[in-house]
């Protein structure tokens, strides 16, 4: 009689890997696939509609060169977008390590301090956004969140332009810690995922580390950097990854791509725009983990 023959663990992560993404692939095949082929047909074609349907006439780049070389408003809120990620995303990581670092701390009042922190968060959620219009208190709630993010002036990064000049900080970076002053109702709204994940890798660290480092004598701010730093380092990368993605996710970009599409009905020229912009985030996607996977450090 043959001997069973047993799996390797690296077989059976395999295996088990593979069933873990399986509903997403199933799900893709079944539900996005058959689009994302329609709209690449789209992006090169142009759409007319009929009293049988829809009629597809191919045009090439005709599309993609509207897109970038005609339509004057697409650039230029492609470039708002882009720079508004490259300004938030950095704060949003910083801000959002800082916040969990200091959570993580045991002291009283914690949990209701963890509330406050959340409490914009979810004021600004799609929960708020999307209740009922004729609800007058949620129409206020969100028109309060609205007036907060846009004309917050407790304080202002124009009133810390001539201290942080005076103290000898370059004009460049005075003006970016002003604006973010001025955005700081939208980072912080923007930070709550990455602060759950940073506050949950935190705590899965051994406190041993921490121990045998207070031996050796090493101070809070040292072990902030040889320890907790390092061992985040994997999850920046995630947060990164997610704060680029969810700051594309909804702006004035796919604002004006769903108008073009079910507005004007230019199924051609909004799938040819889609597509630009999945380049586009694909590339800085690509840029950004090559990047930041070179800095990642792995506890083994």
């Amino acid at each position: 009689m043959a001997k069973k023959r047993l799996l390797s663990l690296e077989r059976k992560k395999s295996i088990f890997g593979v069933l873990f993404i399986s509903p997403w692939i199933i799900g893709f095949l079944l539900l996005m696939a058959v689009p994302l082929y329609q709209s690449i047909r789209f992006s090169f074609s142009e759409l007319t509609i009929n009293a049988t349907g829809y009629s597809l006439e191919y045009v090439g780049w005709a599309n993609f060169n509207k897109a970038f070389f005609v339509d004057t408003w697409f650039n230029r809120s492609l470039t708002e977008a882009v720079t508004k990620m490259l300004l938030n995303v950095p704060l949003i990581i910083f801000f959002s390590l800082f916040t969990a670092t200091l959570l993580s701390q045991k002291f009283r009042g914690r949990m209701l301090t963890r509330s406050i922190i959340f409490l914009p968060v979810v004021m600004a959620s799609g929960v708020i956004a999307g209740l009922d219009g004729s609800n007058y208190l949620a129409s206020m709630m969100g028109e309060a969140a609205n007036d907060m993010e846009g004309n917050y002036t407790g304080l202002s990064g124009f009133d810390l332009i001539p201290f942080l000049l005076d103290a000898g900080m370059s004009r460049s970076v005075v003006f970016y810690f002003a604006g973010a002053v001025d955005r700081i109702y939208q980072i912080v709204t923007s930070s709550g995922v990455q602060i759950l994940i940073f506050l949950a890798g935190i705590q899965s660290i051994s406190p041993s580390l921490y121990e045998a480092s207070k031996m050796e004598g090493a101070t809070g701010y040292e072990s902030f950097w040889k320890i907790t730093f390092p061992m985040m380092t994997p999850l920046i990368l995630t947060n990164t990854v997610y704060s680029i993605v969810d700051s594309f996710y909804k702006n004035n970009v796919t604002n004006y791509i769903k108008d073009i599409a079910f507005r004007q009905l230019n199924f051609g020229l909004s799938s040819a725009m889609s597509w630009a912009y999945f380049v586009l985030i694909s590339i800085i996607l690509l840029i950004s983990t090559t990047i930041i996977s070179k800095r990642v450090f792995y506890y083994d």
